[in-house]
């Protein structure tokens, strides 16, 4: 079974690589789309950061949380302010996997409306969802990052 150290581990990896992709992209191309129909990276660490305090703070730790789903995927803001709010939140999550009983059930059941895993969860299955949201829009974000970036590069062919 996976210990509360390497679950940070991991989870601490994932956050710390998304933060760089905004923190290399800048505000004006962390807040870009990189093709029609896609998440900004901006909006994907604001989600992962409501999924982190909806998933272990509500579920897990019993938080109330206040939460409009559809709306994170419209955010913008200061990159630095998500940073801040990242760290923030990060040190929170520290606090919830500490004081979480991983056999334990949930103290509040997610709605059917969220995308979490189906039937009756424990706690550690809660945290493992917020790893696998946090990982899938790390990876998502780095191939966000690197169209953007190569969208703002003169093409060879056409600079001659």
């Amino acid at each position: 079974m996976l210990s509360r150290e390497e679950f940070m581990f991991y989870t601490d990896r994932a956050l710390s690589g998304m933060v760089t992709v905004v923190g290399e992209l800048g505000d004006e191309r962390a807040n870009r789309s990189a093709y029609p129909g896609a998440n900004t990276p901006y909006t994907l660490l604001h989600h992962c950061l409501a999924v982190m305090e909806t998933w272990a703070g509500g579920f897990v730790r019993g938080r109330t949380v206040d939460r409009d789903r559809d709306s994170e995927f419209h955010a913008t803001g200061s990159v630095d302010e998500l940073i801040e709010r990242t760290r923030v939140a990060k040190a929170q999550l520290h606090r919830d996997v500490a004081a979480a009983e991983p056999e334990a059930a949930l103290l509040s059941e997610p709605p059917r409306e969220y995308l979490g895993p189906p039937g009756n969860l424990t706690q550690g299955a809660a945290l493992q969802h917020v790893f696998e949201e946090l990982a899938q829009h790390h990876g998502q974000m780095e191939t966000l990052r690197d169209v953007l970036i190569t969208a703002a590069q003169p093409d060879p062919a056409t600079s001659r």
